[in-house]
């Protein structure tokens, strides 16, 4: 039984799944948007929403915190320098999905993850 054990697997183990939730936040946070499968924008969403809580307060610490999870310079810059300072005013919802299409290959259903208020 799966009780009380949140979170969708994908066919991956624990370090595969961290380093693609990682991958993808700092993909979003640099471009903006990324298109993936539904299922996977659904797991990376509340993610990206806490860096970006994260970062509307813009001190040493809180870099250091999304510095230890995103892993790079470019997306730690673009998170307090870029995005956050765009949703200052705004008490959360940063994101949207938008369904997009069916992958041709195996069928699986694409969305859209962007940042409501793109630069």
């Amino acid at each position: 039984m799966r009780h009380r054990n949140a979170g969708r697997k994908f066919g991956r183990n624990q370090a595969h799944r961290k380093a693609m939730f990682r991958s993808m936040a700092s993909s979003l946070l640099v471009h903006g948007r990324i298109e993936t499968t539904v299922e996977k924008a659904k797991e990376v969403r509340p993610i990206v929403e806490k860096l970006i809580t994260l970062g509307r307060t813009d001190n040493l610490a809180s870099r250091r915190r999304a510095a230890a999870y995103l892993r790079g310079k470019e997306p730690v810059r673009a998170l307090f320098e870029v995005v956050s300072p765009r949703f200052m005013n705004r008490p959360g919802g940063y994101t949207r999905i938008l369904h997009t299409r069916n992958r041709p290959g195996d069928a699986a259903s694409m969305a859209i993850l962007e940042l409501v208020e793109r630069g």
